[in-house]
């Protein structure tokens, strides 16, 4: 054998596979292995490059070798008990970790990879004796006890599982951590009333631990007794070692009782009076009043929401669903001031974001500020693909402003688009299909989106006179009565436009001075179209 060539071809092979020509380094180590088929540095090195690869049953022949090769070679047997891992050749680990034991007995991860691999092969009493090993090196230790458990109740001794943890309680009657891993051994084993008696000596010990607090909750809420789980878990809030992040979960857990009729008003309560311990505890966590705006937003208090949000977001401007909040409580309660000016704040730092826009858009075009408007309207479009529902509320506000702007052909394309996005938005078919009819023009089409606009909402007074506007327009004046009757019976205000299209129906039906009343009485209603005085004066219909 030349051992120069072997030599400068390992060599060779180590500086293709730094960097990382594996393929060349692979050819270089195969080389070696023709030349000297017990080359053990090449077995391993070429089996690394394997593993890298996720070829671990071709790596494993070559480690193979490699340990026959060199037996004492700790590397080589690490190497190839991972390889025996993950490729899940579990029952040959045995053997390479007590070899890896035999060579570094004092390394202890070794022992509990041995009693890992042994309780991956359900043979419990054997990874238990491994734990005995182990204790004879460091003693008795959290890590140990924990395995131990898991072992034990694996075999179903529950007993035995919490043995060890009474002896560490025994041994260290301060540390709360064994009480709540106690507890826990007892409570997920149909044990409460042992872990009951557990927890509550924890809370003897130290009663300002937040965890036994909330274990003892869970207990409680079990046992049905509400009043004394709520209590607990005040107490675990009072605490600031318990996280507002985990506070926040909790609260976040009632959200779906607020859509269960029979548990809305006692989760609603419960939720308000954590988040004021929230605040008291955390005051200057915006995440507290936001959560806290959240909750009040449930409740219906809608000003006490707005001020939590605010308040929030004085601590911290960066959350973006805050300000969103904040701008949608603004609208409901048609606020447009309020929208634009908080709106355009969140803007200036989520200048990205399309209901923003299109909440600012749609309070400029209340304010008939139509340039404004289409401006953010345009951006939301423009931002926004997946969304269907925004994009049609978005299509159908440009409508209405190209339509103030008597721009017709933009008005009708704006519609045409909202309503390919979503075919049910009701506003949108009522308002495109009574302009449509104002013109006199697609009669048929407005006809059918009016219709429509009343299927998906019966009983709309502000619908059924626009259908019946549009069947007077086609002179199908029966069902045009019909309509304005539902129309006239359904609206909530005296509406001075229904009751003047009332009296020019009847006048087509041949009711002159029944359509003569509804028009004076349109008139007492604040009716003032350029034709209704010439109706009154000339008693007749006036275009």
């Amino acid at each position: 054998m030349d051992t120069d060539a072997v030599e400068n071809l390992f060599f060779a092979a180590l500086k293709e596979k730094t960097v990382e020509n594996n393929t060349q380094a692979v050819d270089l180590f195969n080389k070696i292995l023709t030349i000297d088929p017990s080359n053990d540095a090449s077995l391993y090195e070429l089996a690394n490059i394997k593993k890298k690869q996720n070829k671990y049953t071709e790596a494993q022949p070559l480690l193979e070798r490699a340990v026959t090769v060199k037996p004492d070679n700790e590397w080589y047997w690490a190497a190839l008990a991972d390889v025996y891992e993950k490729s899940n050749d579990l029952p040959k680990l045995e053997n390479v970790f007590n070899q890896l034991i035999r060579l570094n007995p004092d390394r202890v991860d070794y022992y509990y990879d041995k009693a890992n691999a042994f309780t991956l092969l359900s043979k419990y009493d054997e990874a238990l004796k491994v734990y005995d090993q182990i204790e004879q090196i460091t003693g008795i230790n959290d890590d140990l006890i924990l395995s131990r458990q898991k072992i034990f109740l694996k075999q179903g001794k529950v007993d035995k599982a919490a043995a060890g943890l009474e002896q560490m309680i025994t041994a260290n009657p301060t540390q709360i951590k064994y009480y709540r891993l106690l507890a826990e051994i007892y409570n997920s084993n149909n044990a409460a009333d042992k872990a009951f008696k557990v927890l509550d000596k924890a809370k003897s010990v130290d009663p300002n631990d937040p965890l036994i607090h909330l274990a003892l909750a869970d207990i409680y809420r079990e046992k049905k007794n509400n009043d004394a789980s709520f209590k607990e878990l005040q107490a675990a809030f009072a605490l600031p070692d318990l996280s507002i992040d985990q506070k926040v979960r909790i609260v976040v857990g009632y959200f779906p009782k607020f859509a269960e009729p029979a548990a809305r008003a006692g989760a609603l309560a419960s939720a308000l009076q954590l988040c004021e311990i929230i605040i008291s505890i955390h005051p200057t966590e915006s995440k507290a009043y936001a959560l806290y705006g959240d909750v009040l937003v449930q409740s219906e208090k809608y000003n006490e929401a707005k001020a939590a949000y605010e308040k929030s977001i004085a601590l911290n401007g960066q959350i973006y669903e805050t300000r969103e909040q904040l701008v949608r409580i603004e609208l409901s309660n048609n606020d447009m001031d309020g929208v634009i000016r908080d709106g355009e704040l969140a803007l200036s730092f989520f200048p990205n974001q399309g209901w923003m826009n299109y909440y600012v858009g749609a309070a400029w075009l209340q304010k008939k500020d139509y340039k404004k408007a289409l401006s953010y309207l345009k951006n939301t479009t423009a931002l926004e693909f997946q969304n269907k529902d925004l994009l049609s509320l978005s299509y159908s506000q440009l409508g209405d402003c190209y339509h103030a702007m008597q721009d017709i052909k933009n008005s009708d394309n704006a519609y045409d688009r909202a309503l390919s996005y979503n075919p049910d938005n009701k506003y949108t078919l009522n308002n495109y299909a009574y302009y449509l009819s104002l013109r006199g023009e697609q009669l048929d089409k407005s006809a059918q989106m009016a219709k429509h606009a009343n299927e998906l909402e019966a009983n709309n007074a502000a619908f059924e006179d626009t259908y019946a506007w549009i069947l007077f327009k086609q002179k199908k004046y029966k069902e045009a009565k019909e309509w304005m009757e539902k129309a006239l019976a359904h609206s909530k205000n005296k509406s001075a436009t229904q009751t003047e299209h009332y009296g020019d129906i009847l006048f087509y039906l041949a009711e002159p001075d029944a359509a003569l009343q509804n028009w004076k009485k349109a008139k007492e209603y604040g009716g003032n179209s350029p034709a209704l005085d010439r109706k009154i004066n000339e008693k007749k219909y006036i275009e």
